[in-house]
């Protein structure tokens, strides 16, 4: 990622080198005197002859905030960084950038130099093109420009810790940090909103640091803030949830009411832009505005006199527009039908519904806010019976009072009103009939003659100018686009209404004075006959389709009429070329096959089976279909089946009708076949167009799902190679695991049977090899036979000298016990008369000391350091030593104890030494067979044998090992007694021999002669 960074840095530098040019450092006026004035102080006057460039200006100046110690210095590098990013911004953005941001981190307490680190970022991240890249270059380099403050962009987020550390810097109050805080976010929101999106989603809190800027004192942060949020929440459905749940909304309405609703500023305008991208396609958001009660609020957008004598402003205007288009986002036919009723039932309850309206019915409203609230007005009363008869019951503010339907169709035939007045008005009249079978009776109701039947439950309008009245007149206009707006008018009467059809055929019309009066339907076939203009045409045929449709009368009366079918067949097989032509001999095509299917045989003139014959001998199957295909391959058929309102801008747009669509859409194939006998018999290969377009749509889902499993299977296939080689890698492994610890076993003492294992196919010398191997080791047990052996004499006699020692010091405390049993109340000159009995008792151990380590040296100086403190020592306290003494012999007595536990266990192991022994010459009679008779059978066994005097070989070592604790143990006694027997005067030796070792068991040199002279 750095090295990406890097090279974006380079191609901005060198984008830069290309179109900037050197400039001296003297002799520049104008605006470089200012410049100079701010770098002076931080750079130094440059000398006389030397040359300065932007860039190494650039350089210093970073180096400055780089490296300087001093808050002061990296203050004014940052002033002349600013002062500089707007001329060579692409130099200070590809060098600056990263000191920039780690001024913002480091010196974030220091708010002046953190405005100047803002604002130079601003600038170098801005949308727009400054005049100050271009006033000095001969080329123009606005296509670069424009791209550089989205490369900066770039380069600034692709680290979430700089988007994280500008949102934190929204924490400072101060002025000069939260402001250009909020326009940078503003800037590379605008150069690359999708990526500062999500990294402001996945930051703590980030959105509400955000939102917390709504609630500042200063507006000019919180009506920047507003642009903020504005940019933040477009085409993001999680972050306009998110700011939807901040109170968002209780934010806004409060903003617009301080600023005075419609009669606000350009906030108003900004608050609602917000409002409208938190609502267009959000249900969940819409779900929330309808729940939270804020529908009721809008209410008071609309509060505005009937009678504007100020006029209206470009401002209030521009409000409106939005306030009227934040309703209609509630109520549109895209959203789900669930919202839109129950919006639509809120809208009429709180009053929002009678608002607009009474703005419908205003004087003085602008053309294009009069189309947006009829518009809006039309949305809201679509489809909802309540809010339709709402409708039709109010009136118009004129005299006589005339009702609105009755105002609104007379600007919609009125050829004078503006184009998009009367497509709204053609919408409102659409919305009206949805799904309003009342209405429709009273349409029809006002073209049936006085003395005509009253449909049940219809209002007739008690007015000399009705609706009929005025769609008659349009449709006979000579105003081509009033006859295609009346036409469209009354189809929407008929739509899904069988009975209004069947009513509307006893329409009689008064063509001239004295002539017999003529049926609707002749006169439609009349008009179509005296080739009037295409929008004529387009919506009389779209007129007579809805008609014929379901409705087996209206066709029969359109068969009776000699002149229908030929002028029909006529224009089908015509062979134009003009896209509208074409679609008004599909149009024709499509007539003249619901006239063959919804045909029930009552006509004498044309039944079912003489329109399938003509449309085969005069038309041709494949002509046919291909003119009825004509229909769905336009354009304007796309469009106008996306949405039930107009999108017609100009009078050439209007072709097709929603309605009219979805009609054809359903009934194409049934018509095709009706007419086709081919089709109907199964005899002819041709397929419609709309089961052309069914089977592609299968086909396409069938490839994508192919598609989708083909890369699950190569995903599948790569996975099982993929845990294919790691099962082999596994094998490896296990075998390599094994081959190891094959090979720690034979080097852990099994190299013997190995190697007489693998010696059965070699040669014999192999076998003699093995065996002496086999002697080698038998030898080596037997040497350590030997030295435990040895080591357990040595130990024995140690014992016996221990015995003999314990003997010496009875027989020494016997007599002394005794002395001072009798003479426990004598003076010392009584207790000197018992030395030379204890004389004759050091005399004997010295003796045995000489016998058993001849150290007679050493063991006499000690006496004599011993006789010393005994002879001038007074006597202890004959009581207590009496106990002492009595304490001693029972602990001797302990002695002698385990002296006899030893000797039995010596016996044991001497026991147990001569099996040894004896298993030894076995193992070396099985040897010797082995090796004379050549077979590996006894070596093995022989190897077997070795092996069992191994283990027991170890028994017998821990043995001695727990032999030397317990002598040990009776040394230390035995050290101990003669320490307490020095305190009571007694002159006994110490045994110092015992530090003498002898190899690895402590035997002494003269201990064989030692043994010798003992047994």
């Amino acid at each position: 990622m750095k090295r990406e960074r890097n090279s974006r840095q380079d191609r901005l530098l060198r984008v830069s080198k290309q179109n900037l040019p050197e400039r001296k450092a003297e002799g520049e006026d104008g605006e470089m005197d200012l410049f100079r004035s701010v770098t002076q102080s931080v750079l130094g006057t440059p000398q006389q002859d030397q040359k300065s460039t932007g860039a190494d200006t650039v350089d210093r100046l970073i180096d400055r905030v780089q490296s300087s110690t001093l808050l002061e210095d990296r203050r004014d590098g940052c002033r002349a960084l600013k002062a500089m990013s707007r001329k060579y911004r692409v130099l200070v953005g590809a060098h600056g950038m990263d000191s920039l941001l780690q001024v913002l981190e480091s010196d974030r307490n220091d708010h002046e130099i953190v405005n100047y680190a803002l604002e130079t970022l601003v600038n170098i991240t801005a949308p727009e093109v400054f005049p100050e890249e271009t006033e000095d270059s001969e080329t123009t380099v606005d296509n670069q420009s424009s791209e550089i403050g989205e490369q900066f962009t770039e380069i600034l987020t692709k680290r979430q810790e700089n988007i994280a550390l500008l949102v934190s810097l929204l924490d400072e109050f101060d002025f000069k940090v939260r402001y250009p805080t909020i326009k940078l976010l503003t800037n590379l929101l605008k150069n690359r909103p999708k990526d500062l999106q999500e990294v402001i989603l996945v930051i703590p809190s980030g959105v509400s640091k955000l939102m917390d800027q709504l609630s500042d004192s200063r507006e000019v942060i919180r009506n920047d803030t507003l642009l903020l949020l504005t940019q933040l929440t477009k085409s993001n459905t999680n972050l306009q949830k998110i700011v939807a749940f901040e109170n968002a909304h209780d934010h806004l309405f409060d903003i617009i009411r301080e600023e005075g609703y419609a009669d606000g500023g350009v906030v108003v305008e900004d608050c609602l832009i917000l409002m409208l991208n938190l609502l267009r396609n959000n249900p969940s958001n819409q779900t929330f505005f309808k729940e939270g009660s804020y529908i009721q609020r809008l209410t008071s957008f609309f509060t505005i006199p009937l009678e504007a004598k100020d006029g209206w402003s470009a401002q209030k205007v521009t409000n409106i527009h939005y306030m009227l288009q934040l309703v209609q986002t509630l109520v549109a036919p895209q959203n789900s039908a669930q919202v839109v009723t129950s919006c639509q039932k809120v809208m009429n309850q709180c009053g929002l519904l009678q608002a607009l309206t009474g703005l419908l019915m205003a004087t003085g409203v602008p053309v294009d806010i009069l189309t947006v609230t009829i518009t809006t007005v039309a949305d809201m009363i679509r489809g909802n019976q309540q809010n339709q008869e709402f409708f039709a019951d109010m009136m118009a503010p004129s005299n006589p009072p005339r009702p609105a339907i009755v105002v609104l169709l007379m600007s919609m035939v009125n050829d004078k009103q503006p184009f998009i007045l009367r497509c709204a008005v053609l919408y409102c009249f659409q919305c009206f009939l949805y799904r309003n079978q009342t209405g429709q009776a009273q349409i029809i109701q006002t073209l049936l003659p006085q003395t005509a039947d009253v449909v049940p439950g219809a209002k007739p309008f008690p007015n000399s100018v009705t609706a009929g009245q005025l769609l008659c007149s349009g449709l006979f206009s000579l105003d081509p686009v009033s006859n295609w707006f009346a036409a469209v008018a009354l189809s929407h009467s008929l739509v899904d209404n069988i009975a209004q059809k069947e009513n509307m055929l006893r329409v009689q019309l008064a063509t001239s004075v004295g002539s017999p009066p003529v049926s609707l339907m002749q006169q439609c076939t009349s008009i179509l006959q005296a080739g009037t203009k295409i929008p004529t045409r387009l919506g009389i045929l779209m007129l007579l389709s809805t008609w014929l449709s379901h409705c087996p009368v209206a066709v029969q009366n359109f068969l009776s009429i000699p002149t229908a079918v030929p002028y029909l067949t006529a224009h089908v097989q015509a062979n134009e070329h003009d896209e509208l032509e074409l679609v008004c001999q599909g149009l024709c095509a499509f007539v003249l096959g619901l006239c063959g299917q919804f045909n029930d045989g009552s006509s004498s003139n044309f039944s079912q089976e003489s329109l399938r014959q003509l449309v085969s001998d005069r038309i041709g199957a494949e002509n046919f279909s291909d003119k009825l295909s004509n229909i769905s391959r336009t354009e304007a058929y796309t469009k106008a089946a996306k949405s039930p309102q107009l999108s017609a801008k100009q009078s050439s747009d209007l072709v097709f009708d929603h309605e009219f669509c979805r009609l054809f859409k359903s009934l194409e194939v049934s018509a095709l076949r009706a007419v086709t006998p081919q089709l109907v018999n199964g005899t002819s290969t041709e397929v419609s167009p709309a089961e052309v377009k069914k089977y592609k749509d299968i086909i396409r889902d069938q490839d994508a799902e192919m598609t989708q499993l083909r890369e699950q299977l190569s995903k599948f296939q790569s996975d099982l190679e993929q845990i294919a080689s790691e099962k082999e890698n596994l094998a490896s492994k296990v075998q390599q695991l094994h081959d190891e610890n094959t090979v720690l076993k034979a080097q852990q003492g099994m190299a013997a049977g190995v190697a007489i294992a693998n010696s059965a196919d070699t040669t014999s010398e192999a076998t003699s090899s093995n065996t002496e191997q086999i002697s080698q080791q038998l030898a080596y047990v037997q040497q350590q036979l030997a030295e435990m052996t040895h080591a357990r004499d040595y130990y024995y006699y140690e014992m016996v000298k221990k015995d003999q020692e314990l003997t010496a010091v009875q027989q020494q405390n016997g007599p002394g016990q005794q002395a001072v049993a009798v003479n426990g109340l004598q003076t010392s000159a009584d207790n000197a008369t018992s030395n030379p009995e204890l004389e004759n008792v050091r005399k004997q151990l010295e003796d045995l000391q000489l016998v058993l380590y001849n150290k007679d040296s050493e063991i006499q100086q000690l006496k004599e350091k011993v006789a010393e403190p005994a002879a001038s020592e007074a006597p202890k306290d004959n009581a207590a030593e009496s106990q002492e003494v009595t304490v001693f012999q029972k602990e001797l007595e302990a002695v002698k104890a385990s002296k006899a536990t030893l000797e039995q266990e010596k016996a044991s192991l001497e026991l147990q030494l001569k099996d040894i022994q004896n298993e030894n010459n076995q193992l070396k009679t099985q040897l010797a067979t082995a090796s004379g008779a050549g077979t590996n059978a006894g070596a093995v066994a022989a190897c077997s044998k070795c092996e069992d005097l191994q283990a027991e070989l170890k028994g017998i070592q821990g043995e001695q090992e727990d032999l030397l604790v317990l002598v040990t143990d009776q040394d230390s006694k035995m050290a101990e007694y003669r320490r307490k027997l020095r305190s009571y005067g007694e002159d006994v030796t110490d045994d110092e021999d015992e530090d003498d070792e002898d190899g690895d068991y402590g035997i002494p040199d003269d201990y064989d002669e030692d043994l010798e002279d003992l047994q």
